[in-house]
């Protein structure tokens, strides 16, 4: 039987998986690809700790010359994450003719213009379907499935951390830091949680989505990001009443030959199928022309889910250079000379509904000078909740939902309303989506 050899460089959790699949499930992966998939060499800087994987003798190097350039391996694995040395070593690989599979969306989202473009100067296949979403395969849907349609628009929950904290703030009405710090007890959450929590990590995803979706090149840098770290208990309930629940949302849309991509707590109907969910998942929300609206959804995190994504990139890699194929899909779904750059709308001129959460000694006219500067900048209200006074007995929270509105209009009258002197607090904003 013939064989195919791979190399993995990085044995952390999911290296651990990757091993543990390409070992134990040998005969089911060998009845699918009609060939052997031989873990040939794993590379790590720590060879000594028990990964719980039972190794064959000799696989376990920490000499990263014993992967990159050995004409015996014809497949490189990467999963040490991060832009350095990874770079480095995937574009080695590369130009050693050796074909990668990677889970690193970090680097894709820097780097993925220039390794693909390596790719495929050299003739050899990159693929990096655990990059987005872990075991969902949105990648092979994305470049693949969906080959015949437009796509108008890609939103999704990209991160199982905040996901689960907000979905436990919205159920138990706790605090954002008792619920990070139940999640980093829970190792849903890592002990510098800044990428997860701030929106990087949903960021560098959505950099890789909107290039599948748009035909443009990965441009990490035109995603506008705002975390979730200011969302307040209250807001749930507030949300709740309007029929509403809180995910941070990547959103990316075309309209009128322009691309809006951005990352922040979003306000999405309860009856949306990405409202219900919850916990640590993961799911994409795709509206084509010709299919329509579809979800994609399961574990976007873990050992055995992203280690799946990555023995099924294997196996795909395996599959063309059998058949000498290598390149026989385009890196994003796009024939190069399709892939060009595109018009980005500014965040200041995006059009959203919008909550409105406002802190104010109560005092007489409050709603009315409220409502006035909005008014004055375009903004029309849809609707006000006004609860009793908070804990410290001076204050209220004033809160409107919008009709849509231009987000530079919107700054322009929050300028104005958070300098008055019964404002005690700067106005939280959370952007309210129907229209997904």
């Amino acid at each position: 039987m013939k064989k195919i050899n791979v190399g993995l460089i990085g044995f952390g959790t999911i290296g651990a998986g990757v091993a543990k699949i390409l070992l134990e499930n040998r005969q089911v992966i060998s009845d699918r690809l009609g060939a052997e998939l031989n873990l040939q060499k794993i590379a790590d800087l720590d060879i000594t700790t028990d990964r719980g994987v039972a190794l064959p003798d000799g696989i376990l190097t920490s000499d990263i010359e014993e992967l990159i350039g050995n004409p015996e391996i014809d497949i490189i694995i990467e999963l040490i994450g991060g832009y350095e040395p990874a770079r480095t070593f995937v574009s080695r690989a590369l130009k050693s003719k050796q074909s990668v599979v990677t889970a690193n969306k970090a680097l894709l989202a820097k780097h993925g213009n220039e390794l693909f473009s390596l790719a495929r100067e050299n003739g050899v296949d990159f693929y990096y379907e655990a990059s987005v979403a872990g075991g969902i395969p949105i990648i092979k849907v994305m470049r693949e499935s969906l080959a015949g349609n437009n796509i108008n628009s890609v939103c999704g929950i990209l991160n199982g951390t905040c996901n689960y904290i907000l979905s436990k703030m919205g159920d138990e009405g706790a605090d954002f830091a008792e619920v990070l710090q139940k999640a980093q007890d829970l190792g849903y959450a890592e002990a510098d949680p800044t990428f997860d929590i701030e929106g990087i990590d949903t960021a560098h995803k959505l950099a890789i989505l909107t290039s599948l979706a748009f035909a443009t090149p990965i441009d990490f840098d035109k995603i506008h990001v705002e975390g979730i770290s200011a969302v307040k208990p209250v807001d749930f309930a507030f949300a709740q009443e309007f029929g509403y629940k809180i995910k941070l949302l990547a959103i990316a849309k075309k309209e009128d030959d322009c691309i809006e991509t951005r990352v922040h707590p979003t306000m999405i109907p309860e009856k949306h199928m990405l409202a219900k969910i919850d916990d640590v998942y993961n799911a994409v929300f795709v509206n084509a022309d010709a299919l329509g609206p579809s979800l994609y959804y399961g574990q976007g995190a873990g050992m055995m889910a992203t280690a799946s994504a990555v023995v099924g990139d294997l196996v795909d890699i395996a599959r063309n250079c059998l058949d000498k194929s290598l390149q026989r899909i385009p890196d994003l779904g796009f024939q190069v000379a399709a892939i060009k750059p595109q018009t980005y709308r500014p965040m200041s001129e995006i059009v959203s509904q919008y909550y409105l959460r406002f802190t104010v000694y109560d005092k007489t006219s409050v709603l009315s000078r409220i409502a006035g500067i909005l008014g004055h900048n375009e903004i029309s209200i849809a609707s006000v909740i006004q609860q009793g006074r908070g804990p410290d007995g001076e204050t209220v929270a004033v809160v409107m939902q919008t009709h849509k509105a231009k987000e530079k209009d919107l700054r322009a009258a929050l300028a104005e309303i958070d300098k008055l002197s019964f404002i005690a607090a700067p106005t939280t904003v959370i952007r309210m989506e129907s229209d997904l």
